[in-house]
């Protein structure tokens, strides 16, 4: 399955009062794992940003005046995302957004939903835990990730932290899949008669792997509210 997690900073709160996308941001993830792949550029709103908005991402009119506009690179971004799962964040706020833009762009290019199913982790947080704080920040410490870098907002950074949130938040999910495809060549029983088994190689995880396994299952373990597994089948 291929998801694209989506982050965007904007010239203020309200797309239907001409407020624009001013960065965009973009993770994908292939079965789970992070393929290497991302989108990300800022843009050029052709209006003021909001003080309030500079506040939180800031984002100038300065250093945004000689980056490109949002039709300069919508082929190239909808090429990215077309058919994939969307992983955002209070989606409502983003797809808003993008959708402005699209509306802008032309009408062939028709609207987020059009081209790929949107996921909210904001309501999949709410779901979890009722009550709670469930913004990104909130979710980070709960879900032991490191948002430490995170000063100001910014698309590409939130977007990153947020496909740890979303692997954290839906841990044990969908993780083991039966459908992978086979290997190209599998080796016969009789080629495997023959093979010649070297003598095995043991190695040990080092101090670094063993603390990095232990913050994994720390993780885990808030997730679910209850042990990990493996420390429970554990000698």
């Amino acid at each position: 399955m291929r998801q694209i997690v989506l982050d965007t900073e904007t010239t203020g709160l309200d797309a239907a009062r001409g407020h624009r996308v001013i960065e965009i941001g973009c993770i994908e993830l292939y079965e789970r794992r992070r393929s290497g792949r991302e989108f990300h550029c800022y843009l050029n709103p052709q209006r003021e940003i909001d003080r309030g908005a500079v506040e939180v991402h800031g984002l100038t009119d300065e250093f945004l005046a000689d980056k490109p506009l949002f039709a300069q690179v919508a082929d190239k971004f909808l090429a990215f995302i077309d058919g994939a799962e969307l992983v955002i964040h209070n989606a409502a706020f983003d797809v808003g957004f993008l959708d402005a833009e699209l509306l802008r762009f032309g009408a062939s290019a028709g609207r987020i939903g059009d081209r790929c199913a949107v996921l909210d982790t904001l309501k999949v947080a709410r779901e979890r835990y009722p009550g709670q704080r469930n913004s990104l920040d909130a979710l980070c410490k709960r879900l032991g990730v490191d948002n430490s870098q995170r000063d100001l907002h910014g698309a590409l950074l939130d977007a990153n932290l947020l496909a740890d949130v979303y692997l954290a938040l839906t841990a044990g999910q969908d993780e083991m899949s039966f459908d992978a495809p086979m290997p190209a060549r599998a080796v016969n029983q009789e080629q495997h008669a023959s093979l010649r088994v070297a003598a095995l190689r043991i190695l040990h995880a080092n101090t670094v792997e063993i603390e990095a396994h232990e913050a994994r299952l720390e993780a885990i373990a808030r997730a679910a509210k209850k042990p990990a597994l493996w420390r429970a089948l554990a000698p």
